[in-house]
């Protein structure tokens, strides 16, 4: 949605790195005062995210392990007494909007729009009163890359909002806020490991997140103190999860827990068994739904014991058995993604997986420190043999969540 207009993100290889966030704080407060003329009351920021492991599985009541990004999304906010929505992003090609706020609804804004005023039709719902708004956002998080730019600006923007409307909310509420935009606003039926990722992460730590129960576990992760390191590597082929594969991915998970009479496939696990012996009486589509859904959970699980244990180069050969569960049983790698994943491997990386949605979007690679320029070479390389947009790569350090800046 939201992107650092002029910078290189818009180019391949290695990016300018993110922005602090009091820095990123103060271009908002400038871009706002430009666009609006005058300063901002309150600004906020939050982070993009990169799935560690987990994929597919949040919406199934099962595990993830994301953590967030140094790259963030600042959102500047101040109150209008005109009935008006008024929202600029500094994102090149995103034109500013103008909307009554009596008028906010599904559909009305659309586009990038429709996620902050998502944001604030929810929490309108709970209490806020607002006599018009007026907003400007300022990014370095990747657009369409499977990062959560979505879910950084809604957490972001529903911080500012609530400060504004005078309502103490806590992370999780602005999780919650941000996830029903998504739903209703961006059509997008999103679990819930997105928005509660990009609001609790800590530095330095991978978020464990079990969808069942809602429990939070912060797990140490500091690759660089295990000779190691974690990259995101953009293949810049933008995925639209709201165009319907996603929904149908969602709906045949559903539809099989139906069938097996469950709630939810994490269920399943109660019964004992295999993934296999548990589906064999599904319809063909089906069965391998359940298999990766059953096998990320375990993988998640398995991860989590090996970081705990301080063993990070363990955790490789997971990711890539991950990722072969995403490309083969759910379906939902593409091409240019399982390029990559093949050449870092090749190259020598420890293990490597698409994150996100899918259908395009960034790969996670852990690689030791010494052949990041080895792995990165290699990947770039497959990339032009195959024809595809240069890729981005850069480091994924573990960052803090959502925070109002000071000042």
């Amino acid at each position: 949605m939201t992107g650092r207009a002029g910078a290189s993100h818009a180019a391949g290889g290695t990016p300018d790195p993110p922005r602090a966030p009091a820095e990123l704080a103060d271009a908002a407060r400038q871009f706002f005062r430009a666009r609006h003329g005058g300063p901002a009351a309150v600004v906020w920021t939050a982070p993009g995210r990169v799935n560690l492991i987990g994929e597919h599985t949040d919406y199934n009541g099962g595990l993830v392990l994301p953590l967030a990004l140094p790259h963030r999304t600042a959102v500047a906010a101040a109150p209008r007494d005109d009935g008006l929505v008024v929202l600029h992003s500094a994102a090149r090609g995103a034109a500013p909007v103008t909307v009554p706020l009596t008028a906010v609804r599904p559909g009305t804004p659309d586009g990038w729009a429709a996620y902050p005023a998502g944001v604030l039709a929810e929490l309108r719902t709970i209490g806020a009163e607002f006599l018009g708004v007026s907003l400007a956002v300022v990014s370095d998080v990747p657009a369409g890359a499977g990062l959560s730019s979505s879910a950084a600006l809604e957490v972001a923007a529903a911080g500012a909002l609530a400060d504004l409307a005078g309502i103490d909310a806590d992370a999780r509420t602005l999780a919650e806020i941000g996830r029903l935009a998504e739903h209703r606003y961006a059509g997008v039926p999103c679990g819930v490991m997105d928005q509660l990722a990009v609001a609790c992460c800590r530095a330095d730590h991978a978020l464990l997140l079990d969808t069942d129960d809602g429990s939070l576990d912060h797990i140490p992760l500091d690759p660089g103190a295990a000779g190691t390191a974690l990259l995101v590597v953009d293949t810049r082929v933008r995925h639209r999860l709201a165009d319907g594969a996603y929904a149908r991915r969602r709906a045949g998970c559903e539809e099989a827990a139906r069938l097996l009479g469950a709630p939810d496939l994490r269920r399943l696990e109660e019964r004992g068994g295999t993934a296999e012996s548990l589906s064999a009486d599904l319809p063909d589509a089906l069965r391998p739904l359940v298999r990766h859904v059953m096998t990320e959970n375990a993988r998640v699980r398995r991860t989590a014991r090996l970081l705990r244990s301080g063993s990070v180069r363990g955790i490789g050969p997971l990711l890539t058995a991950g990722h072969a569960s995403l490309r083969d049983d759910f379906a939902v790698s593409c091409p240019e993604v399982d390029v990559v994943v093949a050449a870092a491997v090749a190259a020598g990386a420890l293990g490597a997986r698409m994150t996100g949605g899918g259908f395009g979007g960034s790969v996670v690679v852990l690689v030791e420190t010494a052949a990041v320029p080895v792995v990165t070479e290699a990947v770039l390389a497959a990339a032009r043999r195959s024809g595809q947009p240069e890729p981005r790569v850069f480091p994924a350090t573990p960052a803090a969540g959502a925070a109002r800046a000071p000042g």
